[in-house]
């Protein structure tokens, strides 16, 4: 018997639904961020049943969660930008931004896989196929210049659907990920019948906060690169390298657990 694989549908490229002059500009990176750089992308996603009533349509859910993710960007806006390196020659540098100008948005993909609920949570070890589920799988920070920063792929099982989303490692950690997470939700959940989404309850904080001066390493917020300290390189090695091929289990609850 074949084994499944995930085919993706259609694509797509979302932008906030409210673009502020804030969210126009520029967000410079610090020094400490650089490392960054050769980190893969955060992937987690959340497996969900079909809801029991007859009157789900995946047309409708699907377009939900692309106008709650416009609306949700509009707080997130950093995470549908990409990354944007400039050369300098006087002095010899590097400055490493956020470019909201040149970026078509996260990216949104919905996919189809023949497999049931019970073929993802059975088994001890997370199935192969799950990794499918998720857009840009292996790829590192770095690859931001030209992948998106943030996708969030929604991928149909025949009893359920699996959000996945991966996120660029420069723009986000663990927690400000499930922040994002959690936000989208949440205004996913908040539509009227009217079509009108609810603001976020906590918006994430923007603001950079890098220190002046330095031997001239910052200059307005930016990191100026040229024999950076700890051997700091802009490289696109390191992220790719697998090494040994671990397993990956399941982490699931059940509604008798609480």
């Amino acid at each position: 018997m074949a084994s499944p694989c995930v085919q993706i549908i259609s694509h797509c490229f979302i932008k906030p639904k409210l673009a502020s002059k804030e969210a126009k500009k520029p967000i410079h990176f610090s020094l400490w961020d650089l490392p960054l750089f050769s980190l893969n992308y955060i992937q987690k996603g959340l497996l969900f049943r079909l809801p029991e009533n007859q009157d789900f349509s995946i047309t409708t859910f699907l377009q939900d969660l692309k106008d709650s993710l416009s609306a949700t960007l509009t707080h997130f806006h950093p995470l549908a930008a990409r990354l944007a390196t400039v050369k300098q020659q006087n002095p010899p540098s590097l400055i490493v931004f956020l470019d909201h100008e040149k970026s078509p948005g996260a990216r949104f993909i919905h996919a189809t896989v023949d497999l049931r609920v019970s073929d993802v949570l059975r088994p001890t070890d997370v199935p192969l196929i799950v990794q499918s589920c998720f857009d840009h799988h292996q790829a590192i920070a770095h690859d931001g210049h030209e992948l998106s920063l943030l996708t969030c792929q929604a991928t149909e099982l025949v009893n359920g659907t699996f959000i996945g989303v991966s996120v660029n490692h420069m723009v986000a950690d663990g927690t400000s990920y499930w922040h994002f997470f959690n936000s989208w939700s949440e205004v996913f959940l908040s539509k009227t019948r009217n079509g009108h989404f609810a603001p976020v309850s906590r918006p994430p904080i923007l603001e950079r906060w890098v220190p002046p001066g330095s031997n001239g390493r910052w200059a307005n917020g930016r990191v100026r690169i040229g024999s950076a300290p700890g051997g700091i390189h802009l490289s696109r090695t390191g992220g790719r390298e697998t090494g040994a091929n671990c397993k990956v289990s399941v982490l699931g609850f059940r509604s008798e657990d609480f």
